[in-house]
């Protein structure tokens, strides 16, 4: 019976995924063999990128091949080469040699045995890499390849070798694809197979999703959609590429409402007609005008707590869900402005502020100071207020 795969969130995956090549690097040093890891998850959901900035974050050699792109199986797993065995007469030490380099070892005094043998060349892609410093292969989409490149990966991913050369120790295949058996065109793997390595189902975080917008710099009025809206991506035409497609084209539209019928003519051609339907009623409920991370953090007070308190409502007609989203947002916000400026008394204040009048509601007060606490030292004068200190202690 077919197992499956554990749904880890972003955060869950990027967690594993570095466990598992420290622990490579360990069972390697012992002899044992290393574990490979398949991501499963819907398009866009940025598996890929996640691989690579764990690459990036650990220094680590990085090599991404496509499967259903490559069309010769020796840019793959390297091409045929023939060896011939060599030895010494006086030392009686032999060795298998490539054809071109056998005049050379007769110079040398190696003598042919008239042993011969079939072997493969490194590919390209492994030949020039730096074999201490460790590195990571992935085999990106690799179910929508050829099923000779994937029978060729086999060994690749089970014992990282492939007939005639090694990976260089410290290295770990990743491998990624989409689920089976819906609408994407995969081929099956079967049971067999799949013991050859750990699968993991990565789901959409929405969390995860809203950081990494705002590092990207998209408009906000779209991620407030999406984190207000996440089950949007869950809709079978729907993913989180084709959600930017669709807000990089209206990104430069100042008013949406205004401009409404040419915005649904756009995500019509993007997200479909149901998701559309959805994005003109937030428009519509004037959702796409919520306070800003900026005008939270820099408005006079007084007027950043009123356009606060217009949008989440009090009490009665509390609204917990722009609550939550105004205050990750300003979470992502202070952490992406942290990276270029410096973070001064006044908005430390601010966050005092924030939290002593609890505009966002008490649960994300706590979230917010702790989350900034956590962010790095730009942030250690927070460690200095008591009623901050009080309130993540409590």
């Amino acid at each position: 019976m077919a197992t499956k795969a554990t749904s880890l969130s972003t955060k869950e995956v990027k967690d594993f995924l570095n466990f598992i090549i420290k622990n490579n690097i360990e069972l390697q040093k012992v002899g044992k063999k290393p574990s490979s890891v398949e991501i499963i998850g819907e398009a866009g959901l940025g598996k890929t990128s996640i691989v690579e900035q764990i690459a990036k974050e650990n220094d680590l050699d990085f090599v991404k091949l496509n499967l259903s792109q490559i069309e010769e199986l020796g840019d793959l797993v390297g091409f045929p080469i023939r060896q011939f065995e060599m030895c010494t007469e006086t030392e009686g030490s032999c060795m298998w040699v490539d054809e071109h380099a056998i005049h050379t070892y007769e110079t040398q005094g190696y003598k042919f045995t008239g042993n011969k043998r079939m072997s493969y060349c490194p590919p390209a892609w492994i030949a020039d890499k730096d074999s201490s410093k460790g590195g990571i292969l992935l085999l990106d989409d690799w179910t929508r390849g050829d099923m000779r490149f994937i029978q060729a990966c086999m060994e690749l991913i089970d014992r990282q070798e492939y007939i005639s050369w090694k990976l260089p120790k410290g290295w770990t295949v990743l491998l990624t694809s989409n689920p089976s058996g819906g609408t994407y065109m995969v081929n099956e793997i079967d049971t067999a197979q799949k013991t050859r390595f750990i699968s993991i189902e990565m789901s959409f975080d929405k969390y995860a999703w809203a950081k990494w917008a705002e590092e990207a710099g998209l408009d906000g009025r779209c991620i407030n959609f999406v984190l207000l809206n996440p089950e949007v991506v869950n809709n079978e035409s729907v993913n989180p590429r084709s959600l930017v497609t669709f807000f990089n084209a209206i990104s430069t539209i100042t008013d949406f409402a205004a401009q409404l019928p040419f915005i649904q003519m756009i995500g019509e051609g993007c997200i479909g007609s149901d998701v559309t339907s959805m994005f003109a009623m937030f428009i519509n409920n004037r959702l796409d005008k919520l306070i800003t991370p900026e005008e939270i953090m820099h408005d006079e007070w007084e007027l950043a707590q009123s356009k606060v308190k217009s949008c989440v409502g009090y009490q009665s007609t509390y609204r917990a869900d722009i609550a939550s989203v105004l205050a990750h947002r300003t979470i992502n916000y202070m952490v992406e402005y942290s990276k270029s400026n410096p973070i001064k008394k006044d908005l430390i204040d601010r966050v005092e502020k924030i939290a002593e009048h609890s505009i966002l509601g008490v649960d994300l007060n706590f979230i917010i100071v702790k989350e900034l606490f956590q962010s790095g030292p730009k942030f250690k004068e927070m460690g200095l207020r008591q009623k901050l200190v009080k309130l993540v202690a409590a």
